[in-house]
């Protein structure tokens, strides 16, 4: 799509794909707004895609849409996307099949919502071995994916981010604050959950995502939004719905802080 805003690139890919963040609006708050990290979840992108297009009223967002490229094209292209025969076989060999259609990794066999550093490998359903979900690597932050991510954050220092994710229609927020901080994120928790109609549920045993560690290691808000029903891949066919709930969510999200 064509975009008048401020568009940058802030980083690459294992495949050397580019990482596309999108700036709508000026001044306080800073969000950050980041979706298909999942390969399989790139239903997200269009949602974002969208909320890029209707803009924010108050404050600045940053949005990105694709954190994920070549996890999302080996899910929906399987190992048509990838040129080098050796990366196709171990992909082959991770996923047990050519069927990536439920793929969640990067194109190194790597879960990213697990490569972070929030309690790296400690998950109740991590593992040790490139697979198509839950691998946490070899360290946190080792997939280049993961550190552009990390290192955007660092650069913008937002009040809070939002990561769109599938399926269940439901919003994480909690992740061992204090007291203080935890009143804080659940008031915050319930604006977003008023704005899309989605309940506030806890994600017991999952440790190492992008939200987990914008909660304890920057202290600031952070959100994992589950869009959508049924099962997975979700497809185009469930886009109305998500754009029903999730439309205008960033947009009056940031208008109401406070």
């Amino acid at each position: 799509m064509r975009y008048g805003g401020r568009k940058e690139i802030i980083g690459f890919s294992l495949l050397h794909r580019p990482i596309f963040a999108f700036r709508c609006g000026h001044g306080y708050p800073v969000g950050i707004v980041q979706a298909g990290i999942h390969a399989r979840e790139w239903i997200t992108a269009c949602l974002v895609m969208e909320q890029i297009r209707l803009g924010v009223s108050r404050g600045t967002v940053w949005f990105l849409p694709l954190v994920n490229p070549d996890g999302a094209l080996l899910s929906a292209c399987g190992t048509d996307s990838v040129k080098e025969e050796r990366r196709r076989k171990y992909l082959l060999s991770a996923n047990g099949g050519s069927d990536f259609s439920l793929w969640k990794a990067n194109a190194a066999a790597v879960d990213l919502n697990v490569n972070f550093d929030a309690r790296w490998g400690e998950g109740l359903y991590n593992i040790r071995f490139p697979a198509s979900a839950n691998y946490v690597g070899p360290s946190p932050f080792s997939e280049p994916e993961t550190r552009a991510l990390r290192d955007f954050t660092l650069r913008v220092r937002p009040q809070y981010t939002i990561s769109y994710h599938t399926l269940g229609g439901e919003i994480y927020w909690h992740f061992h604050q204090s007291f203080l901080r935890s009143a804080r994120d659940k008031r915050l928790a319930r604006v977003l959950s008023d704005l899309t109609g989605y309940p506030l549920k806890e994600a017991a045993g999952s440790v190492g995502g992008y939200k987990d560690w914008c909660v304890e290691k920057l202290r600031i808000p952070a959100f994992t939004v589950e869009v959508g029903d049924g099962v997975h891949p979700l497809g185009r066919e469930v886009l109305d719905d998500i754009l029903r709930h999730n439309l205008f969510a960033v947009r009056e999200f940031s208008a109401q802080w406070r």
